[in-house]
């Protein structure tokens, strides 16, 4: 199970993913007077005033995502139902970016500047590394079945 490429692929999804959740993702530096607030993937923090979690989906998306990856690493032997798991993952990564972009964009309507932070590009990596690990369970399939042909 762990000797296969796109095992190693699948972990390292998970580890970006999980990375994305601890990082902060934005930050918006208002306009004049005032402290710089920080974007989570669970909501804004603004300092003296507490927690908003008024985008809880990009928290949620990553979530998801995580268990999935999870649940694919140890379905090696049913390498279909594998495949259709990290193509789901990678759906639900653009829809991370989909919904980051709708973010980042209400926030700038508001007034301020806003900063992208590192973290912004792990739900990319994991995405590319969706792409390698289907892409390796596809090339064992059809080997598989390669095989199975000159018996």
């Amino acid at each position: 199970m762990i000797q296969r490429k796109q095992t190693i692929f699948l972990l390292l999804a998970i580890v970006f993913a999980v990375v994305c959740l601890c990082m902060p993702i934005g930050s918006i530096e208002p306009k004049g007077m005032g402290l710089q607030s920080m974007i989570w993937n669970f909501g804004l923090v603004v300092p003296n005033q507490g927690m908003n979690f008024s985008h809880w989906l990009l928290f949620a998306l990553l979530v998801i995502t995580i268990p999935m990856e999870i649940f694919a690493i140890f379905q090696y032997r049913n390498r279909m139902v594998q495949a259709k798991i990290c193509l789901w993952s990678m759906l639900f990564c653009l829809v991370w970016y989909i919904y980051y972009g709708f973010v980042a964009f209400s926030y700038t309507q508001h007034g301020g500047t806003y900063h992208v932070q590192f973290a912004v590009c792990l739900p990319l990596l994991s995405f590319v590394s969706l792409i390698l690990a289907r892409q390796g369970i596809i090339k064992d399939e059809k080997l598989v079945k390669s095989a199975d042909r000159i018996r």
